[in-house]
């Protein structure tokens, strides 16, 4: 099935090539090349307004994610009923806050990008971060999709999530 990556910002020029080529290897290393799923790069004041409608919160931010499925267990795929609902939903990236946060940081853009986009993957799986259990479980999937495309690509990327709880 068809991996989507629209860029609806004009602020930060993206590779969507290497993103693309990065975000197939997590697909595969998913099991969910079978599944649609669409990555929408959008400026900080549009996704500060899908933040503040859907969790309340008045701030941009890196990624949203918005699953197709209700009821997702992490490590279990959707038992999809029809062909219509191959499909595991749209993750967000807010490119502007990524690359302000990498300009802070001194990290590489594209590489931020990947990362930030497994991580909405892994969401769209029903992988959560609210308690360190389920963090747990994020953390551990993250780094198994990103060693894989490590593997692919020479890269050396590491969890989003790599401390949420550390704080």
């Amino acid at each position: 099935m068809s991996l989507l990556i629209r860029n609806l910002q004009r602020v930060i020029p993206i590779r969507r090539a290497l993103l693309r080529k990065n975000l197939e290897i997590a697909r595969k290393c998913l099991s969910v090349e079978g599944f649609d799923v669409g990555v929408i790069c959008i400026n900080d004041t549009k996704i500060r307004k899908l933040n503040r409608v859907y969790r309340q919160q008045d701030k941009a931010t890196d990624v949203l994610s918005f699953p197709f499925h209700e009821n997702l267990c992490p490590g279990l795929l959707p038992d999809p009923a029809f062909p219509d609902e191959y499909n595991l939903g749209d993750i967000y990236l807010g490119v502007e806050f990524i690359y302000q946060q990498c300009q802070e940081t001194k990290e590489d853009f594209p590489n931020v990008l990947t990362v930030t986009s497994v991580h909405g993957l892994c969401h769209l799986l029903g992988y959560t971060h609210h308690d360190p259990e389920d963090w747990r479980k994020m953390f551990e999937k993250e780094r198994e999709v990103l060693m894989e495309i490590n593997r692919a690509t020479g890269s050396e990327l590491t969890p989003l999530t790599a401390d949420h709880f550390q704080h």
